[in-house]
Formats: structure tokens, sequence, C-alpha cells
């Protein structure tokens, strides 16, 4: 590694001034474009040109966008103001020649080197974008003036910026498609939002419906959506309990794997799903998880029970845990489980923060599996690491929770809806603990919470069948060439 790579590890900065600048210096960063840089670009520099924006439709009919020249060339920027020269760098000229194009998710190295020093502070670098196999992306040169007083700054942390853009439940659906179709029991799909949810899902080759309901109302739903529903199978049942009912029974009898909530209340679904004769039992306390995409977190957050468990006791909350672990594993996230409370001590006058603690033991006894527990933690020392270290906790999971445990369903459903509606995160759900996944979409649910849930039944039941995470095609590849 050299001593500019090194550099940019560091929480400072150094520059390289023009008195000891090298003829033949070298330095470069490595970048993969994402989604986020063309959205950001294009809000930064008005370019609003087609081919370099992502599609907004769901089936894009065009090509997949082109990163802008012009972001590639800000890397180059990056190189010559962070690290060589560094801080201090002003730019006289630059030329660039682009040979191939940039898509999302290709992997930049971005190098510059000096190959002329003129009349103090007056340099000329080489630039060069290559691909990760080497190929020219983008050459050219740069004239810049070059700092001639050391300094050395701490690194900078820029303000959060928010996109409604969502990277994560993608990823998650395309993972499912690869698994075969799951036969889903469609509870009452029998208003447009119910209906075109699992149509959505069938068009995404995750789940193969059963609909169950009211047949006039459910062909209605199908009219103004301008569906063909005669290629389903649709099971006659104008009571909403007794549809709920049968839904189950399909399930205990092999004909679905899943069963899916449509235009019926949650109650009349979860007391099919729970009665102790003929329901989806499984020697745990069933539980509600919501897993949320945030644009200002790198992983999926997995929230619960915010739908189920109106004031869990210890023993339900044991379940509770366990039940978001699971689902996290089937999503291939490796579980760090923050136990929510108003405060991150022990404190006998606030029975969550008890729980907490004796949750956190449990985890550390082998009483709860597959994944680290930590608490009490107050959800600002959950999420945030510098928040933890101001108050001295040290733990894994102490600002990196991936998974939250609600005191209540109050405070859980409140976080839930929080994040969705004010900090603009998206939002899917699914009951776990059951014999079956369990969909329980809401009501304000769109289509978007609809298809993912399909994708979370996929992979929590290919968990429970087989004991691991579902990696797909690419991931199996990676897995066996490691």
């Amino acid at each position: 590694m050299s001593d500019h790579d090194r550099k940019t590890r560091d929480t400072k900065t150094a520059n390289t001034i023009w008195a000891q600048l090298k003829v033949g210096a070298s330095a470069s960063i490595e970048r993969t474009c994402a989604q986020r840089d063309l959205l950001l670009f294009a809000h930064m520099s008005g370019n609003l040109n087609p081919l370099v924006l992502p599609s907004e439709e769901e089936n894009p009919s065009s090509s997949e966008p082109v990163a802008p020249s012009m972001w590639i060339g800000s890397l180059i920027s990056a190189v010559l103001g962070n690290i060589l020269p560094g801080p201090g760098t002003l730019y006289r000229s630059q030329n660039f020649e682009f040979v191939k194009r940039v898509h999302v998710g290709d992997r930049l190295r971005v190098t510059v080197t000096c190959r002329e020093k003129r009349e103090e502070p007056v340099a000329l670098f080489e630039t060069v974008v290559v691909d990760d196999k080497g190929a020219t992306i983008c050459k050219g040169q740069a004239l810049v003036e070059a700092p001639l007083i050391p300094v050395e700054v701490e690194a900078r942390h820029l303000p959060t910026l928010i996109l409604e853009e969502k990277e994560q439940f993608p990823h998650l659906v395309a993972l499912a498609a690869q698994l075969p179709r799951l036969k889903t029991a469609v509870v009452c799909p029998e208003n447009r939002a119910s209906l075109n949810g699992p149509l959505l899902a069938f068009a995404k080759g995750l789940i193969e419906p059963i609909f169950i309901g009211d047949p006039d109302r459910i062909a209605a739903a199908a009219r103004e959506l301008g569906a063909d529903l005669s290629a389903f199978r649709i099971v006659e049942e104008r009571n909403h309990r007794a549809a709920a009912d049968k839904a189950v029974a399909l399930v205990r009898a092999g004909e679905a794997g899943a069963v899916m909530k449509g235009d019926l209340h949650s109650d009349d679904l979860l007391a099919a799903v729970v009665k102790k004769d003929g329901g989806l039992r499984a020697g745990r306390r069933i539980s509600h998880v919501f897993v949320i995409d945030t644009p200002t977190l790198d992983d999926l957050l997995f929230v619960s029970d915010a739908a189920i468990n109106i004031t869990p006791d210890l023993m339900t909350k044991v379940d509770i845990v366990q039940n978001a672990i699971d689902l996290a594993l089937a999503c291939g996230t490796e579980p760090r489980v923050g136990v929510l409370s108003a405060v991150e001590v022990i404190n006998p006058a606030i029975v969550s923060t008890l729980d907490a603690a004796i949750l956190s033991k449990m985890a550390e006894r082998g009483q709860i599996r597959g994944g680290v527990v930590d608490g009490p933690l107050a959800m600002d020392n959950a999420i945030d690491i510098d928040a933890a270290r101001t108050k001295g906790i040290a733990s894994l999971v102490a600002g990196h929770a991936n998974v939250l445990i609600a005191p209540n369903l109050e405070s859980g459903n409140m976080l839930a809806k929080e994040l969705t509606f004010v900090a603009h995160a998206e939002a899917a759900g699914l009951v776990v603990g059951a014999s079956a996944p369990v969909m329980l979409t809401s009501r304000a649910d769109n289509d978007k919470a609809r298809l993912v849930s399909c994708a979370l039944a996929q992979l929590y039941k290919y968990w429970r069948d087989n004991g691991k995470a579902f990696v797909g095609v690419k991931g199996a590849a990676k897995l066996a060439a490691e």
C-alpha cells in the first residue's frame, strides 16, 4: 500500500506541497458506480438526460442508464483534492477522452500521476480511469496549482442526504424470484389494492395465488384492474372468517405454502391462524416483523413486534426476538439485535429494561440463537455509533443494531410508521413463528409493500425448509469460487 493509499485510511489527510512533489508520484481511489450517484449528480447539475437517469418504471423498456461522463471526471478531482497533491490544490485545466461507458455496479479505479513540474506552483498530471478488468474508461491531463503550505486536515463528515430511492428491496425481490413460485392462499382479494398485489407478485415470478372469497367482488376488482383471472384457482367463500379458515386448511393440506391477507380484518385472519385445532401453530408465539429499507442505513432494519402482541411478557419477547432473528437470517443478514427501552441502563421502575437485560443474558446462554443480542438500548445508541460512544457503551450491537425489538406494540408501531412516513423509508412485513409464512398486509400498503412481503415469505419458507438462507445463482457461484 502506498503512502497516498495509507492517507485515505486515516482520519487526517496531509497534502504534498509543490516543493516535495516528485515526477512519477501517483495516487488512486476505487469507486463503484451506484444508482444514487446518478440521482445525486442529476440534482446537483440539473442534467435530466433520460440516458443517464434510472427509469421510474417497474419494467423499463429502455436499456440501463449510463453514468454521466462528468460524474466520472469528478472522481479525478477527488483524488487531486483529497490525496495528491491533496488539500489546497486548485484546477487550472483538465481535458478528457471518454473511451467506454460506465453503468451502475461497475467498479472503477481512478489514478493520477505527476508527469511534469512547471513554474511554481504548477504541475501536470496524467489522469486515468479504468474498470475492474483494466480497460480504460477515461483518460486525460490535469493542470493544477499544487499547495505551497503543508496542511493536515481532519476528515469531514458531510450532512446525510436522503433520496427517495430504494436499493435493497429490489435485491430481495430478484433473489426470491429465483425460487419456485410459492403457492399462496390469498384471503378475500376483493378490492383493487388487495388483488393487484398478488397479481404483481405472480408477474414477478414470486407466488402462485389461490384466491379465496366472494367471486363477484373478486371479478369486479379484476375488471377495475383490467386483469384476466381465468388462469387462477378461485375458491368461493363469501364469509370472511370462513374464507380465512379455508386458507389455513389449504396450507395444512399441502395445497398452499403461505397465506396472504386481502380485504378483511386482521383479527379474522389471525383467529384462523392461531386457533388450537386446525390452525398453523408451531410451538412458538407468532409475531410480526417489519422489514424496513431506510435511505440513511446500509442494512435492512427489522422491527418487531408492531402488529400482533400488544403488551408482551418476557417469554413472549423471547419468541419475538427469535422470530425476528430467523427472518433476518432468511434475508441473508447477520442479526445484531438491540432490545429497546427509553434508557440504556437497568432501572427496576422500567420493566422493559429488566426484560432487555434478561433477553441479552439468555442469548449469551444459548436460549436465543442465531444473533447477537444486547439491551437495554435507547434508540439513539442502538443505531448511532457516536451516541453509543458518548454513553460509553461497548458492545457488538450498540451503534450497529439491524434488528430492533420494541417494548410493546404501540412503541413498535410508532417506530415503524415514523420511519416510513417521516424518514421516507420503505416497509414490508411478515408474520413469523407459525408453520407457514403469513403476509399480514395493511390497507395502507402500496403494491411494492405487498410485492416485497411475498419475497419475504419466499425467503423465509426456504430458510425454514433448508436451515439456511437462499443465496441465489450469483451468490452460489461466488461461494463456490471462494
